[in-house]
């Protein structure tokens, strides 16, 4: 049986990649805007019943990685992955899932044989595999999770 991997892109549209026990890969983006008349917490506690849905449906999760992002284009952008980050850490030490982030440079230099490429570059990279992403976040979790895929046959 395959190791079932996730792999996300956190955001306000969080990427996200899943190679399910039967080896099969299914992808997308999630949008956690937050919604008019709705408390600064509500977006993470949308996210935290999203990732209990992926959990449940792919009947497990036995380890995650997500892009590690060390700049922010704002101050904004940055309150939101932290949170983004603290709700999905708390939830898979909860969970007991094993998590581990892989910083932006890696995921893009494993994709594309450069650590600062485009978006645009991503996309194609993501394309090259088979796989049609509808934006940008979503072909960064499918490139992260390749190089999961390919960081767990090293353990």
């Amino acid at each position: 049986m395959t190791t079932t991997i996730l792999a996300l892109d956190l955001g306000t549209t969080t990427g996200w990649a899943l190679r399910g026990s039967d080896g099969h890969v299914t992808s997308g983006s999630e949008s956690f805007r937050p919604q008019r008349f709705e408390g600064g917490g509500m977006r993470f506690l949308r996210f935290k019943r999203w990732l209990a849905e992926i959990k449940q449906s792919s009947d497990g999760i036995d380890c995650l990685y997500f892009e590690e992002v060390r700049r922010h284009a704002s101050t904004d952008a940055a309150h939101a992955y932290g949170g983004f980050l603290a709700t999905l850490t708390a939830w898979c030490e909860h969970h007991q899932i094993p998590y581990q982030g892989v910083p932006v440079g890696t995921i893009k230099k494993h994709a594309t044989g450069k650590g600062n490429a485009s978006k645009d570059e991503m996309v194609a990279a993501v394309r090259t595999r088979g796989h049609q992403p509808a934006d940008d976040n979503e072909a960064d979790a499918i490139a992260l999770l390749y190089l999961a895929i390919e960081m767990a046959m090293e353990v």
